[in-house]
């Protein structure tokens, strides 16, 4: 729907009648705002078992970000008090600071995965006994071009099974409440 939107915006490729204003470039056009009417969002990654929806994604794994540094585990406990939520991916918050590729931030609610700290060992995708997680693309992400991501989050039992697994300690659970 947005890419319909979108192509409403972009000058017509007929020229036009001599009485008409003329036409302006794309490039001159004042960028849209969050009110107006946005770009098309990029290709989100598939996530193994089923096609991915963009519904309630409003972040990109793509871009042209070089803002990354190492970041070592283990995952900040207290995150949330201390970083903004930069947006969704599949209903599933997502804390900054992004810059896609190079830095994806902090995934989750409950079940969290600080993306810049994970290696993509899977240790956690084979520890969890309800399948919380799938595999997700993330090309150009320097540490892995993949991370566990929390497809089932609300199937979640609380075990903490990801958690003390995880070698890089990049996964963090907060229990409902």
């Amino acid at each position: 729907m947005a890419a319909e939107s979108a192509k409403a915006v972009a000058p017509s490729p007929k020229p036009a009648p001599a009485t008409a204003k003329p036409s302006v470039s794309p490039s001159s056009l004042p960028s849209p705002t969050s009110a107006s009417i946005s770009p098309p969002p990029a290709p989100i990654a598939p996530v193994a078992g089923g096609g991915a929806s963009s519904a309630n994604t409003t972040i990109s794994l793509t871009g042209n970000g070089t803002n990354y540094s190492k970041v070592d585990g283990p995952i900040d406990p207290g995150f949330k008090s201390k970083r903004q939520q930069a947006g969704t991916f599949q209903g599933i918050k997502v804390w900054g600071p992004l810059d896609a590729p190079g830095q994806l931030g902090i995934w989750g609610t409950e079940v969290c995965v600080d993306f810049d700290i994970c290696i993509a060992d899977g240790a956690c995708i084979e520890a969890c006994p309800v399948n919380v997680y799938e595999w997700l693309d993330t090309p150009g992400h320097p540490a892995s071009e993949k991370k566990p991501f929390m497809i089932r989050e609300k199937d979640c039992i609380f075990c903490m099974a990801c958690e003390n697994v995880c070698p890089p300690q990049c996964v963090k659970i907060f229990n409902k409440g």
